[in-house]
């Protein structure tokens, strides 16, 4: 028989499942992404076509990696995707926080549809305006196509003069895409969902101040540069 207890237990009992779920689905989306970037990252590190990748990566202050870039107008025209910034620090590279790439048009050197993409950050200038919400290319922040198809180890790169290059495989071919007029937009509800109330891509990247031992995986593929 239902009481008038049960019905207020089961009216509470009810939003606490429904308001689970919908945090469980954010982390699963939000770690849905982590993981796919890990595997990106894998993917283009060790081709032969971005032989030179390794070497930017250990010289780079930063990455931002981002697994799955969309071309085309289903949202007002809109074309980007989710990702990830991970600074390299004393201890190694930090905790990953996640990122909006936004543009309004993806200009592609190789036709296809942009799918993956590495960026590595070769500045403080330019990681600080990632942290700060700022970043923009083009202006006084440079963004240049990384060397493709040398394959060259990774102690042979030297001439590093942008702030950021960029290494992207383009629907199934490894080529130059210009991301001039893009912006990098911190997800500061991914980050505290992910981390917790408060957390910010400073707090992070830069502080340690939070930590995901889900993030391990995507710390390990780093860890070698």
């Amino acid at each position: 028989m239902l009481t008038r207890r049960s019905l207020m237990l089961a009216g509470l009992t009810v939003p606490a499942a429904v308001i689970g779920a919908r945090a469980a689905l954010a982390l699963t989306q939000q770690q849905e992404v982590l993981d796919k970037a890990r595997i990106s990252f894998d993917k283009l590190i060790t081709s032969v076509e971005f032989g030179e990748l390794p070497g930017y990566m250990k010289r780079a202050k930063g990455v931002l990696i981002f697994p799955e870039l969309y071309k085309g107008g289903f949202i007002l025209g809109a074309e980007g995707g989710y990702g990830i910034l991970s600074a390299r620090g004393a201890d190694g590279w930090s905790q990953p926080a996640f990122y909006d790439l936004v543009a309004g048009s993806l200009g592609l050197q190789i036709g296809g549809q942009v799918s993956e993409v590495v960026l590595t950050i070769m500045s403080d200038k330019a990681l600080n305006s990632v942290l700060t919400n700022q970043l923009k290319f083009g202006g006084d922040m440079s963004i240049a196509v990384g060397p493709i198809g040398k394959g060259l180890g990774a102690d042979t790169t030297t001439n590093m003069q942008a702030d950021v290059y960029s290494f992207a495989k383009t629907a199934g071919l490894f080529g130059g895409v210009s991301f001039e007029g893009a912006g990098i937009i911190k997800k500061d509800d991914w980050n505290g969902a992910y981390y917790g109330q408060g957390a910010t891509p400073r707090g992070i990247v830069m502080e340690g101040k939070f930590k995901n031992p889900n993030t391990q995986a995507m710390l390990k593929s780093l860890q070698p540069y």
